[in-house]
């Protein structure tokens, strides 16, 4: 089966006529697997997987906005928000199968208008000669579980929610328990034995005496009358259930309301005032601290300039009086040099030459460091000193208080903040009306709970009664109704429960084996890591997985990355695809979700190219990114890409050819 073209008229977000072709075929000879469709968040991805199954499945279809909505509601809520009422709404999906070794084409077309006329649609089915078959249109239902049963259509049409609910749950989910089911051919057993229960207790009628058939009738009058108690019940917890999500909402905007307008902030008042005259105080402690900064030196602060002329000017000073120091002491020292070359036999001409350079160049020496301007500090070394440090504190000082005003800069912009959440919080009449809305909406959401909670129970109740009276109705009949025209059939029918009991175990088990292996090669495929599981087993009840290491012991599934249990639960519904026989299209809305790049890679590289023979992925650009969409073209298994824009102004989404990039 190959999906060829979904049209859209008018469904969902898709305003006017939307084709979109699905063929996986380039040209007569070249095939590439994938069709690939981009899309945002709320683009409507998921409503095109939605076309495809009501398209295929009607008033069936397992659709993923449908809840609990009638058929007619839920016909209604597809039609465009722009559409003009009389106006049609369209799905139409050329297929293609394979019918007594010919190819064939039929096109599914369902249209319906606004409020459509007894809640239904129109069904049409176009095939090669572009004529209407009245017959097929009457067994369409029929005719479509021979190709593609709706029990085991969610292991080929599925998205990534559907995957991590797999992942993340011990045991499979509802859906993809019924698919097994079907896939294994259990319902078919399950059904014959309620039908022979249903053969047998006929027969009991027929040839029970009086009293028998009166004790029978009874309780089977009972069974009954407990089996419509239970039906209405499970309406009434359904009912329920909703209204404890509606009042759920309502405390939600309660709630909501509480806090955008001020309620919150109103209860924490007293708290918020606290706070604000505590920053007060270290306000006025910062402050304190700066007055006794400004009573030392910083007020000198005022005039550095005068304060750095002073310390230069002294520093000069002292340099000028230790120059005139030194040029004393070396006079001193020439005088002893020259009594000495006196006392020596040295010429009076060389003395004479020798006292001449002494003399210039200590006058050179003296003139470098000459005072050009009369001392007028006069300050000694201790005085010099202590005005160092004097500047040294005065900086300490400043540094100080540009800390302390930063400090306090904080403080009042914390005083503010407090100060306008103060002014934000509900008056005390508005705030009790808030709270007292707020908690008759808690009130009603607990009593709802308490109401749904009670019937539940009485669900259990019911269940364990009518399973009493089922096997009381068994035993009666064995025991107490012997008659002899009827002993056969009830023993052939027991030993035919044996028997399809021992069938339906034999079938699960070599079913099951076939599985275990095909699911076990898929996840060592995709995961391409083969020391982490060597066995895969199913059991037969819960159909659950268990992992097995070389060793033979057990691999809890916590054990398990995110991405290795999404990558399992992937396995499992290849493996269950594989093993069901059919050649089908598998279509994927939102197919990575939480997978690393590694497990992205092995995803992309080996599960898209050969899940089915035509692959339809529904990807955000954050799924299938660039470097995934470049892998998939390099490796050529892209037959189609196409982007829906969604305008949210509009709120519509056209379809156009190409991806993100």
């Amino acid at each position: 089966m190959i999906f060829l073209e979904l049209v859209l008229q008018n469904f969902g977000p898709y305003t006017g006529k939307q084709v979109i072709n699905l063929n996986p075929k380039t040209d007569e000879e070249n095939s590439h697997p994938i069709i690939l469709l981009g899309g945002m968040n709320g683009g409507g991805k998921t409503t095109l997987m939605d076309a495809i199954r009501l398209a295929l499945y009607g008033a069936r279809a397992q659709c993923s906005t449908r809840g609990n909505l009638s058929y007619s509601d839920f016909l209604n809520q597809c039609v465009n928000s722009k559409t003009d009422p009389v106006t049609d709404t369209r799905i139409e999906l050329l297929f293609e199968h394979i019918e007594n070794d010919k190819p064939i084409k039929y096109r599914v077309v369902r249209s319906w208008t606004k409020n459509p006329k007894d809640g239904k649609d129109t069904l049409g089915i176009l095939g090669d000669s572009d004529t209407w078959p009245d017959a097929l249109v009457n067994i369409w239902d029929e005719y479509i579980e021979n190709l593609l049963p709706l029990g085991i259509s969610n292991l080929f049409l599925f998205d990534g929610e559907q995957v991590k609910e797999l992942a993340e749950q011990e045991t499979p989910p509802p859906l993809v328990v019924d698919a097994i089911r079907g896939l294994l051919g259990l319902e078919l057993a399950d059904r014959l034995a309620v039908d022979l229960d249903i053969l047998v207790n006929r027969k009991l009628k027929e040839v029970g005496n009086s009293k028998d058939l009166a004790n029978l009738e009874e309780i089977e009058t009972r069974l009954t009358q407990q089996q419509e108690d239970y039906q209405t019940t499970e309406e009434k917890v359904e009912i329920l259930k909703n209204q404890v999500e509606e009042l759920e909402q309502k405390q939600q905007e309660a709630f909501d309301k509480f806090i955008s307008e001020g309620g919150k902030i109103a209860a924490e008042r007293n708290q918020l005032e606290l706070q604000q005259n505590t920053k007060t105080a270290e306000i006025e402690q910062v402050r304190q601290s700066m007055c006794e900064l400004a009573s030392d030196v910083l007020p000198l602060a005022l005039i550095p300039n005068l304060l750095n002329q002073a310390q230069a000017q002294g520093e000069k000073e002292f340099r000028h009086q230790q120059v005139q120091n030194y040029k004393d002491l070396l006079l001193e020292r020439d005088q002893r040099l020259l009594t000495w070359l006196n006392q020596e036999e040295i010429s009076p001409i060389q003395v004479e030459k020798i006292q001449s350079f002494l003399s210039k160049d200590v006058d050179s020496l003296y003139a470098k460091n000459l005072q050009t301007e009369a001392p007028w500090l006069l300050a000694d070394d201790e005085t010099l000193s202590q005005l160092d440090n004097f500047i040294y504190h005065l900086q300490n000082s400043k540094l100080s208080a540009k800390d302390k005003l930063a400090i306090l800069k904080n403080k009042e912009e914390e005083i503010h903040t407090l100060e306008r959440q103060v002014q934000t919080a509900a008056a005390p009449e508005d705030y009790k009306k808030l709270r007292q809305a707020l908690e008759s909406a808690q009130n009603q959401v607990v009593e709802a709970k308490a109401n749904y909670e009670t019937i539940r129970r009485r669900i259990v109740e019911l269940e364990t009664i009518i399973a009493k009276l089922k096997k009381e109705l068994s035993e009666y009949t064995v025991e107490n109704i012997k008659h002899k025209n009827s002993e056969h059939i009830i023993t052939s029918a027991a030993k035919v429960q044996e028997t399809l009991k021992t069938f339906r175990e034999k079938l699960t088990l070599r079913k099951l084996n076939k599985l275990e292996e095909e699911v076990k090669n898929c996840f060592l495929y995709l995961l391409h890591k083969s020391d982490l599981v060597h066995r895969i087993t199913i059991d037969t009840k819960t159909f659950s997985l268990l992992l097995y290491d070389l060793n033979g012991k057990p691999v809890p599934k916590h054990r398990l990355s995110a991405g290795e249990k999404q990558l399992l639960a992937i396995a499992f519904l290849w493996g269950l695809a594989k093993v069901s026989g059919h050649r089908l299209p598998v279509a994927i809305d939102t197919p990575l979700g939480r997978l690393d790049s590694s497990h992205r890679n092995n995803l992309v590289e080996r599960y898209f190219p050969s899940a089915s023979h035509q692959v339809i992925l529904l990807s955000t650009d954050t799924e299938i990114g660039k470097k995934e969409v470049e892998t998939l073209r390099e490796n050529e298994v892209i037959a189609r890409e196409y982007l829906l824009k969604y305008d949210s102004s509009t709120r519509q989404t056209t379809i156009q050819p190409g991806y993100f990039w």
